[in-house]
């Protein structure tokens, strides 16, 4: 449980959790809280509700909670705050948060009588030898989120940033294997921060200019980085958009017309020596495809019509996709349809809104003959070249 010294996780695994807000948490999630003590004791967010005795238990084999004279809430979202009320109600602890962190935890909790101090960019709080320095990152991915730098141990806790959804016994990076400990965090990004990348940069450059040089990165889901340049490092590419040479098919389809579609294309891209990885929206779980989408250079989008329109498995993936905003992509559609058309021209028209540079599709008719085939193979091929050619 030791992070470094004088400072201990005391959070929770939630092994058997398999849903956050839509995104499939296969390998559940943990609720990361950090108990820092010197002459002063701080806690560092709280974890779920369900899961604060477990905290408590925790926090207990090192002080008593009563002991416990400030909670940090960097981020004031349910799966971090829920557990809050019960811990102020046992010690009532002076609540540490953000303006916008104060006004949301008031609105939750109806809480105007607790012992609160808010804090903006460079606050500072004297626990002893130890100093907490607060950085505000709103958008990171709500207005109250915060971080807070524990410098003379160089322990930036970053609450959702760094963060991966996965639930291990391991608490540290090189533990459960950094290769690994870095896919979670793409998937975490990828589906949850992947809006925010700009946030991200700037607060990059305000960790400069508050000389925040962190040893340990303690993210309040997943484990700890004690290779943080690594992380940081792949960071500023997926905030950037870099991409791969690469190109992700996705598709539903009713009767096989649109599959057969979405086959021949990928099977054109990959004629190229382009990598290609191909989804369908009802069998594959949406945070599996945007992890692919967030540093592919292509995406191809294919719904049947029905009534009109896109499939509604496929629209409810778009609207997805839409929120997390991916950038930089070259995208094109394709589509089946029987006595009514539709789904063809509104993914041409969404994948327009969503500012990529757009190339002609394919439309059938019922299922696709040979000839059809080879124009969406000849689609893939013109898609593999343009990520040939693109820097």
């Amino acid at each position: 449980m030791k992070v470094c010294e004088n400072v201990y996780w005391v959070g929770a695994v939630d092994w058997s959790e398999r849903d956050f807000h839509n995104f499939e948490t296969r390998k559940g999630l943990t609720y990361n809280s950090y108990l820092v003590v010197d002459d002063k004791v701080a806690l560092i967010d709280g974890v779920k509700h369900k899961f604060v005795q477990d905290q408590v238990r925790k926090v207990e084999e090192h002080v008593s909670l009563k002991d416990v004279e400030y909670l940090v809430v960097n981020h004031i979202e349910p799966d971090h705050s829920s557990g809050v009320p019960e811990i102020v109600k046992r010690v009532n602890p002076t609540v540490v948060c953000s303006k916008r962190g104060k006004e949301g935890l008031e609105y939750y909790y109806g809480c105007e009588d607790w012992d609160f101090k808010v804090v903006k960019t460079g606050d500072k709080i004297k626990l002893g030898e130890l100093t907490l320095t607060f950085l505000e990152t709103p958008m990171l991915h709500w207005p109250d989120s915060m971080m807070t730098w524990l410098g003379e141990r160089k322990v930036l806790f970053s609450m959702d940033g760094f963060g991966q959804h996965v639930a291990s016994s391991e608490r540290f990076d090189d533990e459960l294997g950094v290769e690994e400990a870095i896919y979670w965090a793409k998937v975490y990004y990828a589906n949850i921060l992947m809006p925010f990348g700009k946030n991200f940069l700037r607060t990059l450059e305000k960790m400069k200019e508050l000389k925040i040089e962190p040893e340990i990165i303690a993210p309040s889901h997943g484990v700890i980085w004690r290779n943080p340049s690594r992380i940081i490092e792949e960071y500023i590419k997926w905030a950037n958009f870099e991409s791969e040479k690469k190109a992700v098919v996705i598709y539903d389809t009713m009767w096989h017309s649109t599959e057969k579609l979405a086959m021949a294309i990928a099977e054109g891209i990959a004629s190229k020596g382009v990598k290609v990885r191909v989804f369908h929206v009802r069998r594959d779980a949406w945070a599996d495809i945007m992890t692919e989408v967030l540093d592919a250079k292509a995406i191809c989008i294919g719904s049947p019509t029905m009534h009109g329109t896109v499939f509604p498995p496929m629209a409810g993936f778009l609207t997805y996709m839409k929120g997390l905003r991916p950038k930089k992509k070259i995208a094109t559609a394709f589509s089946s349809y029987g006595w009514g058309v539709g789904a063809y021209e509104e993914l041409m028209e969404f994948l327009r809104n969503m500012d990529f540079e757009v190339t002609e599709g394919i439309k059938v008719r019922y299922r696709p003959n040979e000839e059809e085939l080879e124009v969406a193979r000849n689609l893939g091929e013109r898609i593999g070249e343009m990520i040939l050619n693109t820097s």
